[in-house]
């Protein structure tokens, strides 16, 4: 495969890590993602990637049963590191080394995160995974994305979802709902479209990160994106 990327990040909600169980993570599931991961840098990407805990913990959610939503948000932040090691091991088990970077101190869980760790990691042909969002409570993990995109400079990121890009509704809930193959942010500002939260995406756009939306659950799939292939929804300034 010859990627049109270099350097990436790839942000996977904590969800996807669940299969089809609906709760935890499906071991067969980070299987699969940790094997096409390991396309990728085997193709000279280097690969960042970010991932929720919505499988384990919500803050939002724990928010409204009554949780303080300060405490919610730090307990979502240690289950975004329990998915970064269950990640980090299934890459092992493929052969691919990895680095978890913790924007909390967790040493010896995995080392603190800085831009320069980041990036050395990728450069010495690790996946660096990057856990605990921005660290702070109030900000979503995909804001933790942008963040962490743009900090170590990633041309593209790839979000890793259960459709197949962006629709002008849901279409879970809309059959009538059709697909951009390419969408600018303010497309997607002025359409109220759900792709992240708007802190996201607009640190996106103000620092010229593209968004690729695309169904992580096909296989196949991640190699497509990377080769330039039609898959998913491209968000771009214009």
């Amino acid at each position: 495969m010859k990627a049109i990327y270099k350097r990436v990040l790839l942000k996977l909600s904590g969800e996807s890590l669940q299969g089809e169980q609906g709760f935890g993570i499906d071991p067969q599931r980070v299987a699969d993602y940790c094997e096409q991961i390991k396309e990728l840098v085997d193709a000279g990407v280097q690969v960042a990637i970010v991932i929720g805990g919505g499988n384990i913990f919500r803050g939002l959610k724990g928010a409204a049963q009554g949780f303080d939503r300060v405490k919610g948000d730090q307990m979502g932040m240690l289950a975004t590191v329990i998915n970064s090691i269950a990640l980090s091991s299934g890459l092992d088990a493929v052969g691919q080394p990895s680095k978890v970077l913790t924007a909390i101190n967790m040493f010896p869980i995995g080392e603190q995160y800085s831009k320069w760790r980041a990036i050395e990691a990728m450069e010495q042909g690790k996946v660096a995974i990057m856990s605990c969002g921005t660290g702070n409570p109030f900000f979503t993990t995909d804001t933790g994305s942008a963040l962490r995109g743009i900090e170590v400079e990633a041309e593209v990121m790839l979000k890793g979802t259960r459709v197949d890009g962006i629709y002008t509704a849901d279409p879970e809930k809309d059959p009538t709902a059709t697909k951009f193959d390419k969408i600018t942010y303010d497309e997607i500002y002025n359409r109220n479209l759900k792709v992240m939260d708007m802190t996201a995406t607009i640190m996106c756009k103000e620092n010229g990160l593209p968004i690729h939306v695309f169904n992580m659950d096909v296989k196949g799939n991640l190699r497509k994106v990377l080769a330039g292939e039609p898959c998913g929804t491209l968000v771009t300034l214009k």
